[in-house]
């Protein structure tokens, strides 16, 4: 659904997923590539799920990590500051709805 509203918001979006697929015209990858000027990273993974993407979410270099609902995280929330990238704790649906983004 954040896909759909992404790609409607005239957003450019690059997706991750477990399974291959295409969502919107996206295609969703599986493999962790090098995307450049990354603006947002939003979150759909729970806490412990997102421990193996700490250095690859870094490496992005994006200016902000959304945690949407259920995804907050003070252990990368520690990280993401120490590396100078803004966070915030919101769901990414709402603040596309209400021209937040």
């Amino acid at each position: 659904m954040a896909i759909k509203r992404l790609v409607s918001n005239k957003i450019e979006v690059v997706a991750f997923g477990l399974r291959k697929g295409e969502v919107a015209g996206v295609e969703i990858d599986t493999e962790l590539l090098p995307y450049k000027d990354v603006h947002s990273v939003t979150l759909y993974l729970n806490p412990t799920r997102q421990q193996e993407y700490y250095d690859y979410i870094v490496s992005l270099k994006p200016s902000r990590v959304i945690f949407n609902p259920g995804t907050e995280n003070p252990e990368l929330y520690s990280i993401l500051k120490a590396n100078n990238i803004a966070f915030e704790v919101a769901c990414t649906l709402v603040l596309l709805s209400t021209n937040q983004y």
